[in-house]
């Protein structure tokens, strides 16, 4: 058998043999009747031991210890009734929902494999339908723009350096000062945040907390020692690192002021966790002027700059750019630059997969459930395949495993073997014993926690229940476990009534009305003919046919005040394809040095000298305005010549606006 293998049937053999007993065991008891330490020499015993005990306790098995105040030995436990899952009082709806998370995120969600065995474990000793695509599925579609083969392969690598807490090497793209190096990580956290991953963890080279982005992580991510364990994981909080918008990274360096127009200051009320509005000024903290001046001006005049002086500054000579970029000829653009050939991965990782240690522990209790009262069951191999995912030729291996499982004293839980394409099961001795679904590791928990995350309004809509009752009892259940990232933030209950309208509406095909906040525009009323859903990472939009304007848009739901069902139905327009315009024309924009490289991490084409050449599709002419101001100048439209004429238009509008200094600035 395989070092991995003995491990697994080490593992699963302590912790049947410590519930059986149901006392404190000294590891004197517990090497000389387990199946695997009994041959060992005292030395690799306690070397073994030690690291078993500390990957049990990574996968959420509660093992704990104390000293016999008499003998000084120390004594081992594990209660049955923390180890296996407390009562989920989860109805047929809400499961079921649930399971609509499985669907809307598979293949563009990298823990949707931990996420199904999750589920399994929920649903044990009920029927399921986890193989048959729900119909509410059908109409939502979520893209995570930063999900591919190679990230799921680098949050794996990561996922195992967490749970072993094990310190990793990786080189590193630094994109703000165009530097790659190696940095030496102890990872104590992977965090998903506007779309994209983050790493957090201890630079030792640096000796402080720092976040990298997964995607600038270059070739192989690699283990720095061969020690099973290289650090403890410290007291931190996660939300920390959270809800940071881009001029909040970094070190702080104080804090601006900015008056708001009355529907953006509601916007930035619901929408941004770090800062606070209060009389139309909005007070945030700061780390980069320059990208905070790119917010003001993405505003168009709905938001001006109280101080620092340097920020309105910086907004006077960003605009004052894009002024002079866009006056007279389009600049021509430098020839393009070969892209670099990625750095081949020395040994790709695989799709994240559940911990085998957890997959074992999910089949054993299926197999015993199955068998229910009775004391044998026969199983058709193809259930379990699909049920746990497990390749053909791999589920026999599983079931042999399971089968060396004991309970000390050569005291089993079950015996089984496959047949062709059946499965026969006899339950062992301790058999009812593991009938219980045991608890979820974290790496399940935290697959559960992401798809709320992820699309948690969608399963609130369908379980026709409000998110947070359902979340409710999915944190008592996880116990320490218990979603300690989910923040509760306003916006998320508004966002939830939102979908739930607007599911209701595409299901029963009825109009909606709603009230509509566009960067750059007063709030307009729209009546519209809802199609689908999407979740594009991290945004919510709602694709339909605007009766108002006579035209096919696609509005985000952050930016919706009230969503209102109304009685009149619409029939489904023929060849509208619900989606974002995203091609409705296409601009061309060239972007500069100081830009360049956040636009080619997001597929722009690198040219000569530093710049990047993008064909950007827009729906919209106010998005397409919004973003080249956000930019302060370092981006030009060249072309089509309407639209350029229209950028320099606005600016030129905008520029007395921002020029005046508000009333209620200080000093």
């Amino acid at each position: 058998m395989s070092h991995d293998t003995d491990k697994l049937i080490r593992q699963l053999s302590l912790v049947a043999f410590l519930m059986a007993e149901r006392r404190p065991l000294t590891a004197r008891e517990i090497k000389s009747v387990v199946e695997g330490y009994s041959e060992m020499s005292d030395e690799a015993f306690a070397r073994r031991f030690y690291s078993d005990r500390s990957e049990l306790v990574a996968l959420g098995v509660p093992l704990h210890s104390q000293r016999d105040e008499f003998t000084g030995e120390e004594l081992y436990t594990l209660r049955a009734e923390q180890y296996f899952l407390p009562k989920l009082d989860l109805d047929d709806e809400e499961l079921a929902a649930l399971q609509v998370a499985l669907y809307l995120l598979e293949g563009q969600f990298a823990y949707a494999e931990p996420l199904r065995l999750a589920l399994q474990n929920l649903a044990l000793g009920r029927p399921t339908q986890l193989e048959a695509a729900p119909e509410s599925a059908l109409r939502v579609e979520v893209r995570d723009p930063d999900y591919s083969d190679e990230m799921s392969g680098r949050l794996t690598k990561l996922e195992g350096a967490i749970s072993k807490q094990r310190t990793v090497k990786f080189t590193y793209w630094s994109i703000s000062r165009d530097r790659t190096r190696e940095r030496t990580v102890n990872p104590y956290a992977l965090l998903p945040e506007a779309g994209s991953w983050y790493l957090i963890g201890r630079d030792l080279d640096q000796d402080a907390e720092r976040t990298f982005r997964v995607s600038r992580i270059i070739g192989d991510i690699r283990f720095a020692t061969r020690r099973e364990r290289d650090f403890r994981m410290p007291e931190y909080d996660p939300s920390d690192f959270r809800g940071r918008q881009p001029w909040q990274y970094g070190d702080e360096q104080g804090e601006a002021e900015i008056d708001l127009d009355p529907d953006t200051a509601w916007w930035v009320e619901r929408m941004i966790e770090r800062g606070q509005v209060e009389d139309g000024v909005f007070r945030t903290p700061y780390t980069r002027v320059d990208l905070l001046a790119g917010w003001v001006l993405r505003q168009e005049g709905r938001a001006r700059p109280l101080s620092p002086p340097e920020l309105a500054d910086e907004v006077a000579a960003g605009l004052e750019r894009v002024l002079e970029r866009h006056d007279g000829e389009p600049t021509k653009p430098p020839r393009p630059k070969a892209r670099p050939e990625a750095e081949p991965l020395e040994r790709p990782a695989g799709p994240l997969a559940p911990e085998r240690f957890g997959v074992l522990q999910a089949l054993l209790a299926h197999l015993l459930a199955r068998c229910g009262d009775e004391t044998s069951a026969t199983i058709p191999a193809q259930e379990l395949v699909d049920r746990f995912h497990i390749p053909p030729d791999q589920l026999d291996d599983h079931l042999q495993l399971l089968n060396l499982v004991n309970f000390g004293g050569g005291c089993y839980a079950v015996y089984a073997t496959l047949a062709g394409d059946e499965v026969r099961v006899d339950k062992e001795l301790f058999g009812d014993a593991f009938r219980r679904p045991p608890r979820l590791t974290p790496l399940e928990a935290r697959a559960i926690r992401l798809a709320l995350e992820f699309v948690g309004p969608m399963i609130a809509a369908e379980a026709q229940t409000p998110l947070e009752r359902v979340r409710r009892k999915l944190e008592e259940t996880f116990g320490e476990f218990a979603l300690p990232e989910t923040t509760e933030a306003e916006a998320g209950s508004e966002e939830e009534q939102l979908i739930r309208t607007l599911s209701q509406a595409i299901r029963e095909q009825r109009l909606v009305e709603i009230e509509y906040v566009a960067v750059g525009e007063e709030t307009s009323v729209r009546v519209i003919e809802p199609h689908a859903l999407e979740r594009e990472l991290p945004w919510w939009y709602v694709h339909s046919w605007d009766r108002t304007r006579d035209a096919q848009r696609s509005f985000r739901l952050d930016r919706m005040r009230r969503a209102s069902l109304l009685e009149e139905s619409f029939d489904p327009r023929p060849g509208l394809e619900p989606r974002k315009l995203r091609d409705v024309r296409v601009a061309r924009v060239l972007f500069d040095p100081e830009v360049a490289r956040w636009r080619i991490e997001r597929g722009a084409l690198p040219l000569a000298r530093g710049y990047a050449l993008e064909e950007v599709g827009v729906g919209g002419t106010d998005w397409l305005v919004g973003e080249i101001l956000s930019h302060r100048g370092f981006a030009e439209v060249l072309e089509p010549e309407d639209l350029r004429h229209e950028v320099a238009a606005r600016a030129k509008k905008l520029k007395p606006a921002l020029a005046k200094r508000p009333a209620r600035a200080r000093g």
